[in-house]
């Protein structure tokens, strides 16, 4: 604005493509800037006008406000917009018919012979690259400007103009009949058709944010060894987080058509979390209803009441019956059934030795939850003083740490806390590497090093390449069309994802520090790597006692040693630390020597206690519990059917009583006579 005041030609040239430049940047970038200029009301759309308006500023203060540059610049401009209106009607109205009911997964949608969707060119940030065709018109009047030579303005509408009509004439043809989805009661219409070929046995079903995507995935693997499974989203951005899996799954925003979904086979539902849409399902009498969570830890959220609406409670073991006795809010202990964690098949158990020649512990607190309840996590007021202890430990020590994905969400503090975690690990692994000490075996694991991450690259592109398959550019139409799954792909992907975990630890010294904050590695994986723990009250805890190895749990709420232990079975056998950290060297003495190690036999009793015996496997029991309550929906189902099918004599009615509306009994019944 102020070159356009000025006017000065080439201080508003310069500016004008630092804004188109930054807008650029941005966008791909994805910065929540954008984000927060459409919310007050400078999007895209108002900073390209903005831009416009600018130009004809700069004509008016050049003098040529009454040459037909401006005219035809101000036209152009008009007409361009209507072109902007009616691509971004088109657009829209190609989503929208191109939007399933129901997105899937490994389920047959061929029948309905679903089009292939739009270009990616097209679709992709659609309302960007259709503002960014006024470059030839912006560009032609300010050049006309500078020259006097008005028809490069001329030549520049006329441009941004076509590529405007242009990309219009290419959208048009995606609204014919046979490039859009077909209407959705054909859609469910397949969809029960599928189900009854299928005949689903067992429905995990699952309501939640995107961020909440582990809470299923942690449970996919389980379900690949469930008899005839199937997966039941309610959230689109769930569907689009899932990870990759053999099962069938049917993602249902609407409740209506969730309500009709031929569902009439699957005998036992389970529920990963208590969430409102839980009802949408619950109302099915023919199905039992399992509660089976995404965790087994002391937090309230275990002994929820919401619990009480589901036909049985499965439990990893002992632990969590005992746990819903104490907190007494009507869970029956007939309706709690021990199962175990058939999710941690992959930890490996403790050998009692070191696995590299410094010890490795995981620091892996939960977040903050959504009360200020000190209690929650150790991160904010013991986060620090855990890893400083760590590092300034008599003898070396590696630390990884792992927060939770939800770290920060809520509470800014601990997000400030986090960053400085990662900054004093990466201050330590950068001295490290300038410390004699570790010069020698920086030299000798050099060329292993490379190798591991030349490995790493290998096998990511390789995993990319299989995530990747397909056309670029598919919609959810597309995809549920053919997403069907092909198991070798997925064993291929399986048995990389393995040899990318084994490179990843070997891809940097067993003396560096490490964060991990991706979804990979995994945190089983972190287990398997580490020496020792320490953590929160939350069900990471109770899954590394599967592990055996030592443990420690911070106190946050300062309530003591004694309550603390008595309040939380999971700490039992762990060392208690306090908010300053005192405690963190009774856990390296335990894994430094066995001998010291004082907790070791209660950690066996406790892990049979909160994970249930080895023996039957967890798998084992999981699939015996789904089989029991499997039958008892049938024993259930089949006595509505006897009952419905007997005669009104057998229910005990008498036809020679009067019935309903016949005059006599309304006469005696009735609360008032004429």
């Amino acid at each position: 604005m102020l070159a356009a005041l000025i006017p000065n030609l080439w201080f508003f040239a310069v500016s004008a493509l630092v804004t188109y430049v930054a807008d650029r940047y941005l966008h791909q970038r994805g910065s929540y800037l954008i984000n927060r200029l459409e919310k007050v009301r400078a999007g895209i759309a108002i900073r390209f006008l903005a831009r416009q308006l600018l130009l004809i500023l700069l004509l008016a203060r050049l003098g040529l406000s009454g040459m037909r540059l401006t005219y035809v610049a101000i036209a152009a401009f008009l007409v361009f917009y209507a072109l902007n209106t009616v691509q971004g009607a088109l657009v829209t109205l190609i989503r929208k018919r191109r939007s399933m009911p129901v997105v899937t997964r490994n389920v047959d949608l061929g029948a309905l012979h679903i089009a292939s969707a739009p270009p990616r060119f097209l679709m992709a940030q659609s309302v960007a690259k259709m503002l960014h065709l006024d470059l030839p018109m912006e560009i032609g009047v300010f050049v006309a400007a500078a020259t006097g030579t008005f028809l490069y303005g001329y030549a520049g509408a006329a441009i941004s103009t076509g590529l405007g009509l242009l990309y219009i004439l290419l959208l048009a043809p995606n609204l014919r009949r046979r490039r859009i989805v077909p209407p959705a009661p054909k859609v469910l219409a397949a969809i029960d058709e599928w189900l009854r070929a299928y005949r689903p046995r067992t429905v995990l079903y699952f309501s939640g944010s995107k961020e909440s995507a582990y809470q299923v995935n942690m449970w996919l693997e389980t379900m690949e060894q469930v008899e005839r499974p199937l997966i039941v989203l309610r959230e689109r951005g769930i569907a689009n987080q899932l990870a990759p899996t053999s099962v069938p799954v049917i993602c249902v925003p609407g409740g209506t058509n969730l309500m009709n979904l031929e569902l009439s086979t699957v005998r036992v539902a389970l529920y990963a979390a208590n969430v409102g849409k839980n009802i949408h399902l619950l109302r099915v009498p023919t199905m039992k209803h399992v509660f089976i969570g995404h965790g087994d830890s002391d937090k309230i959220a275990s002994v929820n009441p919401y619990s009480k609406v589901y036909d049985e409670v499965w439990t990893a073991g002992r632990a969590g019956r005992d746990r819903y006795a104490l907190a007494d809010v009507g869970v029956r202990d007939d309706d709690i059934v021990e199962v175990g964690r058939p999710q941690l098949a992959p930890i490996k158990p403790w050998t009692g030795t070191q696995k590299n020649p410094v010890p490795t512990v995981l620091y892996a607190p939960t977040w903050e939850g959504w009360d200020d309840n000190p209690g929650n996590t150790s991160l904010l007021l013991a986060g620090e003083n855990i890893v400083k202890r760590l590092l300034e430990a008599p003898s070396p020590v590696r630390v990884v740490y792992k927060p939770h994905p939800f770290t920060g969400i809520r509470d800014k503090r601990a997000k400030a806390v986090h960053q400085r975690i990662t900054e004093l690990l990466d201050a330590d692994t950068a001295a490290r590497a300038a410390d004699p000490r570790w010069k020698e075996a920086e030299a000798t694991t050099r060329a292993e090093r490379q190798a591991a991450a030349e490995t790493m690259a290998r096998v990511q592109a390789r995993l990319d390449g299989l995530a990747a398959s397909g056309r670029a550019g598919r919609d959810e139409a597309e995809v549920s069309r053919l997403s069907m799954a092909d198991q070798d792909r997925l064993d291929e992907a399986k048995r990389l994802r393995a040899e990318w975990n084994e490179a990843y630890w070997r891809s940097f010294g067993w003396w560096e520090h490490r964060t991990v904050t991706g979804a990979e590695p995994r945190l089983y994986d972190c287990f398997n790597e580490s020496d020792a723990m320490v953590s929160d009250i939350s069900s990471v805890v109770s899954d590394f006692i599967a592990s055996g190895k030592p443990y420690a749990v911070t106190d946050s709420a300062g309530i003591g040693e004694a309550e603390f232990r008595r309040q939380n079975t999971a700490v039992r056998a762990a060392v208690i630390l306090t908010n300053d950290a005192r405690g963190i060297d009774e856990l390296l003495a335990a894994v430094a020597d066995p001998a010291a190690d004082r907790l070791r036999e209660r950690r066996a009793e406790l892990k049979h206690y909160l994970l249930g015996p080895d023996e039957p496997t967890s798998i084992e029991q999981f699939n015996a519990a789904i089989d029991a309550l499997a039958a008892k929906a049938e024993a259930r189902n089949a006595g509505v059917a006897k009952r419905l099918s007997e005669p009104e004599e057998a229910a005990g009615l008498d036809d020679s009583a009067p019935g309903p509306g016949d005059p006599e009994r309304d006469a005696h019944d009735s609360p008032v006579r004429g």
